[in-house]
């Protein structure tokens, strides 16, 4: 039986995270800022190194406000674990439950294949195709789901090109840039829509409760879905143009492969149509709830009602109603993602326990009163810091962690929280460089036909691209929605 490696970082993460919570607790400079927010700062850090270490699995390190915060007295046990429960976890669910339904039904499947036929045989197309569809599933349903679909699609595809060692040139260079536009477009496609990344769901929850903002599926979409395409196009041009050119003319075989996938999917079975219909209802309530609530005269439907009301639709819509079957069983919950659920409540009690404390306020007095700042600076900079982070520690902890000192910086220059927040939210999930930044890259890494050196290479490009755009967002779209 083979014993578990010795991992050095982790053992000095459980060690050092709660060592530096017990120095800001008991030994506190005075005059700077109040005893409540040194101890905020030591719960922080101790979740931080935790965190960047995984000391503890990260939904682990998600409740340790829920011990920590009651027992230093800076919150109560219902003020701490309130959060936990907030209405935008309960949209991210209803999502998770609405992409659990696709997945079981095959129906992610049958639109990828659908979609990728429209392509044709040209390499070059091919890949398109791939991008165009892996970002459309992963605006739905969850990127790393999106990527271990899309993978064996795009195996049986580059079998046909018999790619080793000795294959030539151009026919590597397709293989490297179809796998690494399936990672970029499953990253990119999640930023088009609330539900589509956690990191989305997280600064909404963030504006709510720090400002009080709600954010709507429909108006998040027409900042989401523009920087989506643009970002996806960029992408597709660089790999296929720039970086990586295959020069190939023709995969006359490709469009034999997707066929006989399709015709192995078979009809479109009962339960594929009834969680279709469920799927496009809930897309449509969103996006026209404004209409529907001045209609109704009430605000009763918001974002979270009409999500949960589509994952309680795949629970009680009967495929078999004398066999007791439904679309959904309540044991295939087993693969929802909890665990992101639970970091999300931890990411709010600490952001409110830095907003209480007076933390957010003294970071951004502290940037805005150096002076005047160039505002397209200050946010290529956040930008900057955000987007090369998240190459190397988990999105969703670091903008549970950024976002609120974000957003304190904004409240401090008097400048719209939008400006800053958007673009430092996004860089989040363009992480491009490394196979160990996101799911979907090391998902494609594992293929075997890329190497390191080339997804560093096309990650750096890509990720100064994604720095210029996403500042450009800030100062044009961004401030005619908001």
């Amino acid at each position: 039986m083979n014993q578990p490696q010795f991992n050095g970082a982790k053992l000095f993460g459980l060690i050092t995270g709660p060592l530096l919570f017990a120095i800001f607790l008991f030994f506190q400079p005075d005059g700077v800022l109040s005893e409540t927010a040194w101890k905020v700062i030591g719960v922080a850090l101790w979740m931080i190194v935790w965190w960047i270490t995984e000391a503890a699995p990260i939904p682990v390190t998600a409740l340790l406000p829920i011990v920590l915060f009651p027992i230093t007295g800076v919150f109560t046990v219902d003020e701490a674990t309130a959060p936990y429960a907030n209405k935008i976890i309960f949209l991210f669910m209803g999502g998770f439950m609405l992409g659990l339904g696709m997945e079981r039904h095959n129906l992610h499947k049958r639109i990828a294949l659908s979609l990728i036929k429209k392509t044709g045989t040209n390499p070059n197309g091919i890949i398109m195709g791939f991008m165009l569809t892996t970002a459309f599933i992963s605006m739905w349903i969850s990127n790393t789901a999106t990527a271990v679909m899309m993978l064996p699609i795009a195996l049986s595809i580059t079998q046909l090109l018999d790619i080793d060692e000795n294959a030539e040139k151009g026919k590597k260079r397709f293989a490297l840039g179809l796998m690494l536009g399936i990672a970029y477009a499953a990253n990119i496609g999640g930023t088009a829509t609330i539900i589509g990344t956690p990191p989305n769901v997280a600064w909404v929850g963030f504006m709510n409760d720090m400002l009080g903002y709600e954010v709507t599926f429909a108006k998040y979409l027409v900042i989401g879905l523009p920087i989506c395409l643009v970002m996806l196009v960029i992408t597709y041009l660089i790999i296929t143009k720039v970086m990586y050119p295959s020069g190939l003319k023709s995969l006359s075989e490709s469009a034999q492969v997707i066929d006989d996938q399709l015709k192995a999917l078979g009809k479109m079975s009962k339960p594929e149509k009834y969680v279709a219909t469920i799927f496009v209802l809930t897309a449509t309530t969103w996006i026209l709830r404004g209409t529907i609530n001045n209609w109704l005269n009430s605000d009763v439907l918001n974002d979270s009602v009409i999500a949960i009301t589509g994952g309680i639709l795949m629970f009680i819509t009967p495929v078999k109603i004398r066999e007791n079957k439904f679309l959904m069983e309540w044991e295939y919950t087993r693969k929802l993602p909890w665990g992101i659920l639970l970091l999300f409540g931890g990411g709010l009690t600490l952001a409110k326990a830095m907003e209480k404390s007076s933390i957010v306020e003294f970071v951004g007095e502290s940037i805005a009163g150096g002076g005047d700042i160039n505002l397209i600076l200050l946010i290529a900079g956040l930008t900057t810091f955000m987007l090369f982070m998240t190459e190397i520690m988990s999105n969703v902890a670091l903008t549970v962690i950024f976002v609120p000192v974000v957003i304190g910086i904004s409240q401090s220059l008097g400048e719209n929280a939008m400006y800053l927040t958007i673009p430092v939210t996004l860089a989040a999930s363009y992480a491009f460089m490394m196979p160990i930044s996101t799911p979907p890259n090391a998902i494609v890494f594992s293929s075997g036909m890329i190497r390191m050196k080339d997804m560093i290479r096309a990650g750096v490009v890509l990720n100064i691209i994604a720095i210029i755009l996403l500042v450009i967002l800030s100062q044009t779209l961004v401030p005619l929605v908001y």
